[in-house]
């Protein structure tokens, strides 16, 4: 009878033709999808044309998306972007999305049911971690490894081990999946989870909607993690059901499964979270650092760019004015959320409110375009680092908060609440 194991345990098992598999322990897995970008795939290109073979192993398989650099900002991007492009037309890749069609490589895959529940995926990205959310075992790699996983739909790993995050009670209001995954990294550190499966569970993280699992997922990388991961659900379920291009698979832990560490957080002790410069754990509850004033804040990103976060921001903003030295930049993740958000009227309500309304890119999340920051500049976003010169210049400083929090803070200067928005209107 095979072992007591968790949900990572079972998906890499799968993957790997065996009964049981346990951390450390050194295998070889199938692959359901491997994923590159416009900053990623021209190396792996590259080193795939070393490897020997012609084609991919499964044109339907391999998913391009260029998003970081695009729409192209000058040459060399344009030629990163041509030849991905190129590799995609010769080599007949399914899953390839020009400008018009694309999105935030995390926000599009899921979006159109490319990755499922069940899968083992590798992206040569490191916020791959994301599609966790869908009860799949997603994992970053670099680029050589994915050219390797283009030619042959088969990596190898270490398993991990596990850490669950057992969240229980009431989230207090503006508290959300960003802030939930900041407490975490706040409490653990930036190397807390190195190279372990980071799984969500508990009846908190069964009430948020998939919007909210993904922003957790995507970060687990931000606490070293090999991946995060939630259970498959009804909510995972009604999210997958309609959209999924292939049949998925249903793993859940087993009740007595071995974990390195489990944590156990009421979910009233988490407040809205702000993470100070320079990195993601540096973090404080909101209510200590309405000081700062900022000069542009950022919605968007692979992490808070999807419908949810549209709306979040909108109902704050909606009759209100951005602060005159303030830059409000909203970035919807894919074209279909951008249409949504345009149809729901919330792109009204962003010009008005004085923000500038972006096509789908990463942009300013590593310092691409739409958005770099000036010496001695200071932005509050959305997205999921602030490392020195993440934005901009090595003296600017990123400040990363959730939605709510920064439509506030575009409004009131400095970083903020909702509700202070109203006292200090009443001032």
């Amino acid at each position: 009878m095979p072992r007591p194991m968790t949900i990572t345990e079972k998906i890499l098992a799968a993957h790997a033709g065996l009964d049981e598999v346990a951390p450390g322990q050194l295998i070889e897995c199938d692959l359901d999808i491997v994923l590159a970008n416009d900053v990623t795939a021209p190396i792996a290109i590259s080193e795939f044309g070393r490897v020997g073979v012609e084609r991919v192993w499964d044109p339907a398989k391999v998913a391009l998306v260029p998003d970081h650099y695009t729409p192209n900002k000058d040459i060399k991007s344009a030629e990163q972007a041509k030849i991905m492009r190129d590799f995609a037309r010769t080599q007949e890749i399914t899953h390839y999305w020009e400008i018009g069609c694309m999105g935030v490589e995390h926000a599009l895959l899921p979006e159109q049911g490319v990755v499922v529940p069940g899968d083992c995926i590798i992206g040569a990205d490191s916020h791959t971690c994301t599609y966790g959310a869908l009860g799949a075992f997603a994992t970053g790699v670099g680029s050589t490894d994915a050219a390797a996983g283009m030619a042959t739909g088969k990596a190898w790993f270490k398993v991990p081990a596990s850490l669950k995050f057992n969240i229980t009670g009431e989230l207090s209001p503006w508290v959300g999946g960003k802030d939930i995954i900041l407490h975490i990294i706040g409490m653990i550190g930036v190397d807390g989870a190195l190279y372990q499966a980071m799984e969500f569970t508990g009846p908190v993280i069964a009430r948020l909607g998939m919007d909210d699992r993904f922003t957790i997922c995507n970060m687990a990388i931000e606490a070293g993690g090999k991946s995060g991961i939630i259970a498959f659900d009804s909510t995972t379920c009604a999210y997958v059901d309609g959209r999924a291009e292939r049949e998925w698979a249903v793993y859940h832990s087993d009740p007595d499964a071995v974990y390195a560490r489990v944590y156990e957080i009421d979910a009233s002790t988490i407040e809205p979270t702000v993470a100070f410069p320079h990195l993601p754990s540096n973090t404080r509850p909101v209510r200590e650092a309405r000081h700062i004033t900022v000069d542009q804040v950022v919605i968007g990103s692979c992490t808070n760019g999807r419908i949810e976060d549209m709306r979040v921001a909108a109902s704050i903003l909606a009759g209100r004015k951005v602060a005159p030295d303030v830059r409000l930049i909203v970035i919807p993740a894919t074209q279909a959320i951008w249409r949504q958000a345009m149809g729901e009227g919330l792109f009204d309500i962003f010009v008005e409110a004085g923000a500038a309304v972006s096509t789908p890119t990463c942009g300013p999340c590593l310092g691409g375009h739409m958005g770099i920051l000036a010496a001695g500049e200071r932005a509050l976003a959305t997205t999921n680092r602030n490392f020195v010169g993440r934005m901009g210049d090595p003296t600017s400083e990123v400040y990363l908060a959730s939605p709510a929090v920064a439509a506030a803070t575009a409004v009131a200067g400095h970083i903020a609440l909702p509700e202070d928005l109203d006292q200090e209107a009443a001032r």
